[in-house]
C-alpha cells in the first residue's frame, strides 16, 4: 500500500512537470521559429515526443518510488536531487522553445543528463533491477541532447 501511494505521488509530480513544461514552451514545436530550424536528420516525428515522455515519466515514477522506499527514513539528498531534476526538466522547455536560448537549453539538458546518470549509477546497488526503469530516461535525454546540440551547431 505504501508503494502504491508513493507511486501515485511521483506520477502526479512527474506529470505535473510535463504539464508545466508544455505551458512554458508556449507554441513550441508548432512555432514558425522551431519549424524553420535546421533539425537533425534523426529528429523523431512530433507524436514520438509525447509518447516517449509519457512512458518515461511512468517508468521514472516506479524507479523513484523504489528508491525512496529503499531507505528507513526520508533521504533529504534524494528529495533535493529529485527536485533539481524536476526543475531542470521543466525549465528546458522554457529556455529552448519559449526564449529560443538554444545554448543555455543545451547546458541545462547536459546537466540534466548528468543528474539522471548520477541517479542511474549511484543508486544501482540500492535499487538493483529497478534501475531498468530509469534507463529509458537516460537514453531519451541522450537523444534529446544530440538534437539540441545539432540545432546549436547548425543554425
Amino acid at each position: 500500500m505504501k508503494f502504491l501511494r508513493l507511486l501515485l505521488l511521483f506520477l502526479l509530480l512527474n506529470f505535473l512537470a510535463l504539464g508545466v513544461g508544455v505551458v512554458l514552451m508556449n507554441s513550441g514545436p508548432t512555432s514558425n521559429w522551431y519549424l524553420s530550424l535546421n533539425k537533425a536528420p534523426w529528429t523523431p516525428e512530433s507524436w514520438v515526443f509525447g509518447t516517449a515522455w509519457t512512458l518515461i515519466m511512468i517508468f521514472y515514477s516506479v524507479y523513484m518510488t523504489k528508491l525512496s522506499l529503499s531507505f528507513k527514513s526520508i533521504n533529504k539528498a534524494i528529495i533535493k536531487l529529485y527536485g533539481l531534476q524536476w526543475f531542470m526538466n521543466v525549465i528546458w522547455n522554457y529556455l529552448f522553445f519559449n526564449q529560443h536560448l538554444e545554448v543555455l537549453a543545451l547546458a541545462d539538458i547536459v546537466l540534466l543528463w548528468l543528474l539522471v546518470g548520477y541517479f542511474t549509477f549511484n543508486y544501482l546497488r540500492v535499487v538493483k533491477t529497478y534501475t531498468v526503469f530509469i534507463i529509458p530516461y537516460l537514453i531519451w535525454l541522450t537523444i534529446a541532447t544530440s538534437l539540441n546540440l545539432y540545432i546549436v551547431l547548425n543554425n
